[in-house]
């Protein structure tokens, strides 16, 4: 057909070592496709700086009123929904400051839809809303799909930061990302397969980016989840247990503050580390763009001993020693 082309890319590569795999006993199959996942983490490693760079961009861009955009196609796609989607509950972030954009749609969220992932019109549409600071995001394993290629192209010229994630260090797209993220995953266990390896290394570098980003802009407090939502039992009772864990604070204690609070991990929180009430909490929090370190400090005299901002991160804060 005149249609079709020929792609050339690591993952369309026949994999040497895995031609026998249909004859193998099924742990000799597992096995296999272990022993290849084993490479996608330190290919992922090996474009932390370059990722390092995209998050700081990233994080700017949020804070001057930016947003960020996926774009991604079957597999790719799929993942940036599931990205996107997974960070309103773990960090309370704002509807459409990460937005997934999917060829196809909602109904190619289920389905393969045919052609869309070749539709560059589509991406160039799907990418219309972006505005100078933007962050736009490209995912293709081949580092060719023609709706990544429309979306990308469209953003540059709105002026937004683009980025490719590919698992292609020759990526054809690369020509229009500011940022190229490009783990050297091969070939695939079974040829052209990008669900496995080139897949793993796009949901490491997505999860990455996008908790990297909320940590910076302040979403946690030491390692935990302290913009996390409430929305079942498990995630009520996981709230009482940060509060536990961050201020040393009994139950009773930790219960009457989230009550004074509203409900409210935060505001709680900082009433807890630094004694005072619920609303001074609030307004502390807001004035230092929602970060409970910075308005922490602000609160109390931040320790000269870095053992003492150790124990206050592990529960053992002067307040509750």
């Amino acid at each position: 057909m005149s249609s079709d082309v020929s792609v050339s890319a690591p993952t369309e590569e026949r994999h040497p070592g895995t031609t026998s795999i249909d004859t193998e006993a099924t742990l000799g199959i597992l096995r296999l496709l272990n022993d290849d996942d084993a490479l996608v983490a330190p290919a992922v490693a090996e474009v932390l700086p370059e990722l390092a760079r995209l998050v700081d961009r990233a994080v700017d861009a949020i804070r001057a009123g930016g947003t960020v955009h996926y774009f991604g196609a079957g597999t790719s796609g799929r993942l940036a929904v599931l990205d996107a989607a997974e960070l309103l509950p773990t960090f309370n972030a704002p509807d459409g400051l990460f937005v997934a954009h999917h060829a196809g749609g909602l109904g190619a969220l289920l389905k393969a839809v045919e052609n869309v992932e070749d539709d560059e019109d589509g991406g160039r549409a799907e990418a219309a809303s972006l505005r100078p600071g933007d962050i736009a995001i490209g995912l293709t394993a081949s580092g060719r799909t023609p709706y990544v290629g429309g979306a990308l192209q469209r953003a540059r010229e709105a002026g937004a930061v683009t980025a490719l994630v590919t698992s292609n260090p020759q990526a054809e797209l690369a020509a229009y990302a500011d940022h190229v993220l490009a783990p050297r995953t091969g070939p695939e266990v079974l040829t052209g397969s990008t669900r496995l390896k080139a897949g793993t290394a796009q949901k490491l570098i997505l999860n990455s980016f996008s908790t990297a980003v909320m940590i910076r802009l302040g979403r946690t407090w030491s390692n935990l989840m302290v913009d996390v939502v409430a929305t079942n039992a498990k995630l009520r009772g996981r709230v009482v247990r940060i509060l536990q864990e961050a201020s040393g604070a009994g139950d009773a204690e930790v219960r009457a503050a989230l009550e004074q609070a509203g409900g409210e991990l935060k505001p709680a929180l900082l009433a807890l580390l630094a004694s005072v009430d619920a609303a001074s909490a609030r307004s502390a929090i807001a004035e230092h763009h929602g970060s409970v370190t910075q308005a922490l400090a602000a609160l109390t005299a931040a320790p000269a001993d870095p053992s003492q901002r150790h124990a206050v991160q592990n529960g053992t804060s002067p307040n509750h020693a």
